[in-house]
């Protein structure tokens, strides 16, 4: 786990009524009153508060943390409709988008900011007003994560995400010997696609994508 000293100190200063809970495992928990302020480039300025618990796991940033909210203020349906996982955790997004945005900047401070603040900021704007989610959302489950994914890619084919999934589960001068998947034609290490199977395989393991490839609406 990489997290540091300033790291730490930064979080718990920015969201002072959190703070860090004994745990028995190898991870790192901070439960308490997550309240923040947030404004997006057109919608209102949110200041609002969730009681939180937040797991951080052992090998953060390559693996992804899960939040839960332990008061309720997000309601439980049978529709779905404010994103709540069935181990009832937040779905903040699919998980390589996650990735993604935790390792560009590999911090708890650029997860906080970049993935829990903008979903409590979304939930915020509709326990208020209703309707979906502010500035969309995807599906649940497996079609949302396979629709982000042809986003993220380019690809339209679900067969050819998978292979994406796996050429990026494969040694980079392997992979980009193979057809790329967008089927341009083109090796994969000639394809513009190659810019992003490049940054993905830094945020994580191969074994994650290959296990990914084979399981995508299961998120480790």
């Amino acid at each position: 786990m990489i997290i540091s000293k300033g790291d730490l100190r930064k979080f718990l200063n920015d969201y002072p009524f959190m703070a860090l809970r004994p745990t028995k495992g190898n991870h790192l928990v901070f439960r308490g009153d997550f309240q923040f302020i947030a404004k997006s480039k057109n919608g209102p300025e949110i200041k609002d508060s969730f009681e939180v618990k937040i797991e951080i796991p052992n090998g953060f940033p390559k693996k992804i943390p899960k939040v839960w909210e332990t008061n309720n203020k997000i309601p439980r349906t049978e529709e779905g409709e404010f994103h709540i996982n069935p181990d009832d955790s937040l779905c903040l997004g699919s998980p390589l988008r996650l990735l993604d945005k935790i390792n560009r900047k590999g911090t708890l401070v650029a997860f906080i900011e970049s993935c829990l603040v903008p979903f409590l900021y979304a939930v915020s704007i509709k326990l208020q007003k209703g309707g979906d989610f502010y500035m969309g959302e995807l599906a649940h489950g497996l079609p949302g994560i396979l629709d982000d994914y042809k986003e993220l890619f380019g690809i339209e084919s679900n067969e050819n995400i998978i292979k994406t999934l796996e050429l990026i589960g494969t040694k980079k001068r392997i992979a980009n010997k193979a057809p790329c998947p967008c089927s341009c034609g083109k090796r994969l290490g000639k394809c513009k696609l190659r810019f992003v199977t490049n940054r993905l395989r830094k945020t994580t393991s191969r074994s994650w994508f290959k296990n990914h490839a084979k399981n995508p609406a299961i998120i480790s």
